[in-house]
């Protein structure tokens, strides 16, 4: 069963990486609520797709604006043009990511300059950008996407890593600068969630079993599982909840890596 949660419609949200991956489906579980959705994404295929499938299912139709994230002035522009026209955001979503593996000898200053940009940096200035408006509205949800595989340690993609783990802080950080503004900050930490993209590239049969081996329950993960989380969180049902990071990894309880996966 559906929940709806009614201080949702009408809300205006704003979620990067909207178009593909975990990002598409919180963007659908939004429109769902009848919220006012705004989404940035560079694949503009994907994006397309994506508000053809809403459009279908009948639910509020998403305004998609194409951005670069790395380009942090045109992404601030953005919203300060949603703001200036429509009013404050009332939820940031903060989702584009990019885990792509790579080894520390790998990796020179172009490339983590340009994973930080990608996994953190965008973050903080998509949020730079919105609390204004929150403050004056004295209301306002961010949620910040993590991910597990820094707790876990993986070896596999140590930019990545350091990246979402810098968001937890990131998060705490927020939450007690903007707290006496009513305006909640908190991340989510996905465990191995079924999208396209890691069906594609690393989910293999081996490697599902490895998962699915060090989970307690005992099913794989998909994105859905985390859209409701992120419902939850921007929605007035969980206005006590903030600073704080809440996973979802099915109960990840065995360490692996992704060396374990190979043998």
């Amino acid at each position: 069963m559906k929940v709806v949660y009614s201080d949702l419609k009408n809300k205006r949200v704003f979620i990067s990486g909207g178009g593909s991956g975990i990002g598409a489906t919180i963007v659908e579980h939004f429109c769902e609520q009848k919220s006012e959705v705004y989404f940035i994404d560079i694949d503009l295929k994907s994006s397309k797709k994506l508000i053809k499938k809403i459009k279908k299912k009948g639910y509020r139709v998403p305004k998609f604006i194409e951005c670069n994230i790395l380009d942090v002035k045109k992404l601030q522009n953005i919203i300060k043009d949603i703001i200036s026209k429509k009013g404050a955001i009332h939820c940031l979503i903060n989702s584009a990511a990019n885990d792509d593996r790579h080894t520390t000898e790998q990796v020179d200053e172009k490339y983590w300059e340009n994973r930080m940009g990608i996994n953190l940096k965008h973050y903080f200035f998509a949020a730079q950008a919105v609390v204004k408006g929150m403050k004056k509205i004295k209301s306002g949800s961010i949620v910040n996407l993590s991910s597990v595989s820094w707790m876990l340690g993986e070896g596999d993609k140590v930019v990545y890593e350091t990246a979402k783990s810098a968001v937890v802080g990131l998060t705490r950080s927020f939450a007690q600068e903007f707290g006496k503004y009513n305006i909640r900050t908190n991340s989510v930490i996905p465990g191995s969630i079924a999208t396209e993209r890691q069906i594609k590239h690393w989910l293999t049969p081996k490697y599902k079993k490895l998962i699915l081996d060090s989970q307690a329950i005992k099913r794989q993960l998909k994105p859905d599982d985390v859209a409701r989380l992120v419902l939850f969180l921007s929605s007035d049902q969980s206005s006590g909840c903030t600073k704080q990071s809440f996973v979802v990894d099915a109960g990840i309880c065995l360490l692996y890596t992704s060396d374990a996966a190979d043998e």
